[in-house]
């Protein structure tokens, strides 16, 4: 009996590891794009603060993972690859899952308190919540909510160092996340077959829709940059950096495109770890980019 105990203890630890999806925490670096773009990050304040955002948001997402594949554990035991999830694998039970879900969005509320980050979490496991429940069936809306939850991330990071949001930042944001999102499910679209797609949406939508949306998006995300970087409107100037760095962004862009038509940004973290040529353009931006902020 206490060989079994003993064994049992890793694998559900293993397990509940797994069910947080922690490689997935990288996106959760977008909380330091306000700070980043203001110059601030390397204040110690706002370093400790952007810190604290970024493990409010890890166990924020977390939570929404473990309520996700809750919800799709019969969906995800018919896919090739999803059915090794923890509860669709029958590893963790739903009741274990559910457990987990709590625990890690009241300590994710927890870790953000007091200050207005908690109301970006509140609000950030309310849309991932009406999400996985019922929106994730709604072609379109699905889309949103989906990005809205990458905007929430860079929100928080304002909210959390006390910094101002540009409306260039939030328009930029939003798109680019949009353009993210309608590229995974286009990328998911080529490369899963109909008699394979566990997820609803994708039977509403058709390539030629989901590229037409990736150009709209992608294009709105370019002119809002441009808008920032050249300093028009209200904006101000931010020099040759800025002007410089529509280069390597639209660059990187058109490399995710590709990837996404040839359907290998189902993941798009897994995209920007093993392409190298979209990891040097984004490198090559993020030095412009910074230039440009501080300068």
């Amino acid at each position: 009996m206490a060989t079994v105990s003993s064994t049992r203890a890793p694998s559900l630890v293993l397990g509940l590891v797994q069910l947080g999806r922690p490689r997935q925490w990288a996106r959760n670096g977008l909380v330091a794009a306000v700070p980043i773009a203001a110059g601030t990050i390397l204040q110690p304040t706002v370093l400790v603060a952007t810190a604290q955002a970024f493990l409010a948001f890890s166990l924020a997402a977390s939570a929404a993972y473990c309520l996700n594949d809750v919800l799709d554990a019969h969906a995800d035991s018919r896919h090739p690859i999803k059915r090794n999830r923890p509860v669709a694998s029958g590893r963790l039970s739903r009741l274990q899952a559910v457990v987990a879900a709590l625990a890690l969005a009241t300590a994710a509320v927890a870790v953000s308190w007091p200050g207005s980050l908690r109301w970006v979490v509140v609000g950030y496991l309310a849309l991932s919540t009406a999400y996985t429940v019922s929106l994730k069936h709604q072609p379109v809306l699905e889309l949103a909510l989906v990005s809205g939850g990458f905007l929430l991330r860079a929100i928080a990071g304002g909210a959390a160092t006390g910094t101002l949001i540009s409306r260039w930042f939030l328009i930029v944001t939003g798109f680019a996340s949009l353009f993210v999102v309608i590229g995974k499910r286009l990328s998911e679209l080529v490369s899963v077959g109909p008699g394979e797609r566990t997820r609803s949406t994708l039977s509403a939508y058709t390539p030629s829709y989901l590229r037409m949306m990736l150009s709209i998006c992608g294009g709105v995300t370019v002119t809002a940059y441009c808008l920032w970087a050249f300093g028009l409107g209200t904006a101000p100037d931010r020099g040759v950096y800025g002007g410089v760095s529509v280069i390597p962004l639209v660059l990187a862009m058109m490399r995710y495109a590709l990837d996404v038509d040839l359907g290998r940004a189902q993941e798009p973290e897994q995209v920007v770890l093993h392409d190298h040529v979209l990891q040097a353009l984004g490198v090559i931006w993020f030095v412009c980019f910074w230039m440009a902020a501080i300068t």
